[in-house]
């Protein structure tokens, strides 16, 4: 038997686990260890412990329990809440200045978390509910609160790129700095795209009552201002000092995990439940994610081991003649095809191992590459018929939206994002030259 038919082999079975519902990890991690054993005997043993003890010295990972952290303290204890409340007053005159206020929560709360999933769920219960009542159209919004939510995986602190630089063995921080201009470029080109249609069609986005914003004193708008206050005086704590070289990576997330502490301290709202929630959560989200990663691990080794990698690149190249753009826009679409059905995780883990040596040897930039790929699982969260972000969306509205709203929602959202990655890979500098700019100096 072939290597090349073993691989094939491997990764059909690890599809077919997936397909039937198995956790992610158990899959993956089941196949890989399986085909050690039986291609190398006992000595295939050593590829998970070696994969684990990898795991456990990869010191960037301490970020990853840091940061969910703090976006679960932020949300348990209400201050996204507050925040939410802020942008409701100061946008509401604007036709859709809702649906951008929200976006603006996203923004916020993926710099302050790093999980689309936080920002589904707070858009869902505290936004979504508030637009319908307004009447917005519960198409666009629902299609808003999605848009949004996705920003969490590429604004940095970006759980998903400290996945990617684990497995492609790139630098956490020049990964998170590289998703910072892109993120914010997309944020812009959803808010425009609101404003411009709310403006066309104002009974899509009505402003907030001329009586209403009257019963809305000065002081009443100065205090909620103090709401943004604190997300940013937690994002500078964390961010600043690390960007003026105080800090380190894991250093940072200590700082903003403390600061959310004493933020929700501050406001009196640090209660036992909030802390027995924000902890619980925290550690099933980082439980599972160390699951993956080591299963990613041990697949990558064997995968190695048969050299796989190798053979996908000579079949590329040389069998078909494919140029390199020709290849990474294939592997793009690769990716928004296996999005309809499978996570960004499970994606990335699966067949991150045979893209990211090919890309490297292609001669393009791997943290280049990293937002590449973080955008694509972003549209890959909203592409019909099983994107996650529908499914989510799905569980979490009220029953008014039904899911024929929610698949008509995404797709100007889908096409902006398709717009944002074809100008980064056209302009390779917004996403590389903050991370250049930072670690030249």
């Amino acid at each position: 038997m072939s290597y090349e038919f073993i691989a094939l082999l491997m990764f059909s079975s690890m599809m077919v686990l997936l397909l039937t519902g198995k956790r992610v990890f158990g899959a993956i991690g089941f196949v890989a260890v399986l085909a050690a054993l039986l291609l190398w005997g006992d000595g295939g043993a050593e590829v998970a412990f070696n994969a684990a003890m990898k795991l456990m010295k990869w010191y960037p990972l301490l970020t990853l329990p840091m940061f969910v952290y703090m976006g679960y303290m932020l949300s348990e204890s209400g201050i996204a809440e507050d925040l939410y409340r802020m942008f409701h007053v100061w946008m509401g005159p604007l036709h859709g200045g809702l649906a951008i206020g929200t976006i603006g929560l996203m923004v916020v709360i993926s710099a302050m978390n790093g999980l689309s999933v936080a920002g589904m769920a707070i858009g869902a219960s505290i936004a979504l509910p508030e637009l319908l009542r307004r009447g917005y159209d519960k198409i666009m919004v629902t299609g808003v609160i999605q848009a949004g939510s996705s920003l969490g995986i590429l604004i940095p602190p970006s759980v998903v790129l400290v996945l990617y630089g684990m497995i492609a063995r790139q630098p956490v921080g020049q990964l998170w700095l590289a998703g910072v201009f892109p993120g914010l470029m997309m944020a812009g080109l959803f808010v425009l795209y609101i404003a411009i249609r709310c403006r066309l069609r104002p009974e899509l986005g009505p402003a907030l009552p001329e009586e209403e914003r009257r019963q809305i004193s000065r002081g009443e708008k100065l205090r909620l201002l103090q709401a943004g206050l604190v997300p940013l005086f937690i994002f500078l704590s964390m961010t600043g000092l690390f960007l003026l070289g105080f800090t380190s990576l894991v250093e940072s997330s200590a700082v903003g995990a403390a600061a959310a502490t004493l933020a929700a301290l501050a406001k009196r709202r640090l209660t036992a439940k909030v802390m027995e929630e924000t902890l619980r959560k925290t550690l099933g989200i980082s439980c599972m994610f160390m699951w993956i990663i080591l299963a990613a691990l041990c697949f990558g080794a064997v995968f190695d081991g048969l050299g796989a990698v190798r053979a996908i690149e000579t079949f590329f190249v040389d069998r078909l003649g494919l140029g390199p753009w020709q290849i990474l826009i294939l592997m793009q679409l690769s990716f928004i095809l296996m999005g309809t059905f499978l996570d960004d995780t499970a994606m990335l883990v699966i067949v991150a191992p045979l893209y990211v040596p090919l890309v490297g040897a292609l001669g393009f930039d791997l943290i280049w590459y990293g937002v590449l790929y973080t955008i694509t699982c972003q549209m890959a969260y909203m592409t019909p018929p099983f994107g996650y972000n529908l499914f989510l969306m799905r569980a979490m509205a009220p029953p008014e939206v039904s899911l024929r709203d929610i698949y008509a929602s995404v797709t100007p959202f889908v096409l902006i994002m398709a717009l944002a990655l074809a100008l980064v890979m056209i302009y390779p500098q917004i996403a590389l030259w903050l991370p250049q700019w930072h670690y030249a100096r």
